[in-house]
């Protein structure tokens, strides 16, 4: 779905070159490296999200099978281990589920660079603030958490990246009350 380009590059240059081609080039370069990690990581995501499930199932059958012997300590101590290492699942859960949002975004990243470098392309939309603002639109309209939306907001009302983040990662440390220990996700 990239926008392809060819004729006079960097490379070889000629009387048709030009930095829009190369701007084009460099954006189509950027969606196919996010859509090769994408794909790269999430075979290897669900290979441990399978593996994860089943170990999951072998703990949980193992402490069911203590239930049936006699108290002991070592009884106790089988319980106990189970209950602590299903603590730390429910931990590599909310990994997973970063990992998830990670996707989810890294694919909305991919998206906008396709659609800006179809902007960019056409000469038509180019210099056609209208298309600009829908793509604008457009891009805010796939983010599905208000403060995504928010820092999109204050990004084009201020055009500084780092105001922005720093907004960002203040109202999530706002929202999780103040902790020094604050979960972005």
């Amino acid at each position: 779905m990239s926008h392809t380009v060819s004729g006079s590059t960097a490379a070889r240059p000629d009387l048709d070159w030009s930095q829009i081609r190369e701007t084009i080039l460099m954006l189509n370069l950027a969606v196919a490296q996010l859509e090769m990690a994408m794909r790269d990581s999430g075979g290897s995501v669900e290979v441990l999200t399978n593996t994860f499930t089943d170990m999951y199932g072998n703990l949980m059958g193992l402490v069911e099978a203590t239930g049936g012997l006699p108290d002991s300590p070592i009884k106790q101590s089988v319980q106990e281990l189970g209950v602590s290492v299903s603590g730390q699942m429910q931990q590599a859960i909310v990994a997973f589920q970063f990992y998830d949002r990670l996707s989810q975004r890294l694919t909305h990243v991919s998206h906008s660079l396709e659609n800006l470098g179809s902007i960019v392309g056409d000469s038509a939309r180019l210099y056609n603030p209208h298309a600009w603002r829908e793509l604008q639109d457009q891009i805010r309209s796939r983010y599905t958490m208000e403060d995504e939306r928010e820092m999109f907001d204050t990004l084009l009302a201020t055009g500084d990246v780092k105001q922005a983040l720093e907004q960002y990662v203040e109202r999530k440390h706002e929202e999780a009350g103040g902790a020094d220990d604050v979960e972005l996700f």
